[in-house]
Parts: structure tokens; C-alpha cells; sequence
């Protein structure tokens, strides 16, 4: 549910809820195609923290979802009262990432990453933790980087809905673990599945931009 800049009540992290490594990502991606932030980039408190340790030793593959570039000056990534008019104790958040209109942002006390819209001026709990948003976004940018349409007129049709399978595959077995990312349809990563099942974000060069467009 998509509310406005007060916070919901704060979610205790227990353990990571997917199985993501450095390694996978890297087989899948190459190291040259993931992205990562450094320790220092986080306030002292948060530096620490299971989100902040994975954004540092795993990362996520460069594509849909983008990283907040550390300060050029400071080091320090943007705290979310910095980009939004956000409630006291969100406004201390490090805002670590872009996705579609929103600020992605860790809250280091439930482990939890919020996405705010500074257009809307509302903020969702998108996922239970780090490891949730590293697991969509690898599976949403595999998917797209590995898809390919058959190329023939005839079979458009039956090509769209094996692509509409496979990204409801991804909301389906990522909502038995989260529930988050994908329980609300205006979410960020809901309007995303929707793009891609209608043909979008195909990057130049993939099997599914290629066969798409040639």
C-alpha cells in the first residue's frame, strides 16, 4: 500500500530471506556488469548493517535498477531528507538507489528498503530486506537479458504470453518468500513486470531487443 511520507510501523529483520552470493551474480552477469557501494559511502550506524554488508560484497547487475553514486565531495550517500520531505526518523535513511520515479532507501533498524516517490509524495515498504531486491532485480535483468521472441509474425502472440509467464513466474515464487515487492499493483516492481511483458526494457543487442526490433 502506497501512503504518504509517515512512516509504517518498523519491521525487525531476521535472517536473509534469499540465498544471493557475489559468485551467482557474477556467473550470470560478469563482474564488469555489477555494482556495488562501498562501506564508507554509509552513515557510521548503518555501515554494518546485513543491507548495507550486501550492497558492499554482492550488489546488484546494472540495468533497471541504478545505485546512488556517492557524493563526489563527501563520499556519503544522500540521506532521504536530503532528496524528499520525509518524517523525522526515515529522514535519516540512506537513499541507495533509482527505480523508475522512486528513491530507494535502507532503513537500517528493520533491515527493510522503502521506495519513495517525490511526485506523488508517498513511501511503500517494498521489501522485507536487501536480499529481496537483489534477488528481483537479478531475476527481472536476467530475464531480459536472456529472452528471445521467435522472430516470426505468426507467432507474436504465443511469444508475449510466454514472456507474461515468465515474468509472473518471478512475481509468483518471489511473493511466496516477499510478499512485498509484488503485493500492491502500483508498486515500482509491478509496473516494471508490466513494461517488460509488454515488450519493453529490452536492452540494444539482447535476443529479445534483436528479435524484436532487428
Amino acid at each position: 500500500m502506497l501512503v504518504p511520507f509517515c512512516m509504517p510501523h518498523r519491521v525487525r529483520s531476521r535472517t536473509v530471506l534469499f540465498d544471493v552470493t557475489r559468485a551467482r551474480l557474477a556467473d550470470v552477469f560478469g563482474e564488469e556488469r555489477l555494482a556495488s557501494l562501498p562501506a564508507t559511502a554509509f552513515p557510521p550506524l548503518t555501515a554494518d548493517t546485513e543491507g548495507a554488508r550486501l550492497l558492499q560484497s554482492v550488489g546488484v547487475p546494472t540495468g533497471t535498477l541504478r545505485l546512488r553514486e556517492p557524493d563526489t565531495r563527501s563520499g556519503l550517500l544522500p540521506l532521504v531528507r536530503e532528496v524528499v520531505d520525509a518524517g523525522e526518523e526515515a529522514g535519516g535513511w540512506p537513499v541507495i538507489g533509482w527505480l523508475l520515479n522512486a528513491h530507494l532507501a535502507l532503513d537500517p533498524g528493520s533491515g527493510a528498503v522503502y521506495a519513495f516517490d517525490p511526485d506523488e509524495e508517498t513511501a511503500q515498504r517494498l521489501h522485507t530486506d536487501v536480499s529481496s531486491l537483489v534477488h528481483v532485480t537479478l531475476s527481472f535483468q536476467r530475464l531480459l537479458e536472456e529472452f528471445a521472441f521467435s522472430g516470426d509474425e505468426a507467432d507474436e502472440e504465443a511469444d508475449f504470453e510466454r514472456l507474461d509467464r515468465e515474468v509472473e513466474r518471478i512475481r509468483r515464487t518471489t511473493g511466496e518468500v516477499d510478499p512485498l515487492p509484488f503485493g500492491d499493483e502500483e508498486s515500482v516492481w509491478s509496473v516494471v513486470g508490466e513494461e517488460i511483458a509488454a515488450g519493453q526494457r529490452f536492452a540494444d543487442g539482447s535476443p529479445g531487443a534483436v528479435s524484436l526490433y532487428g
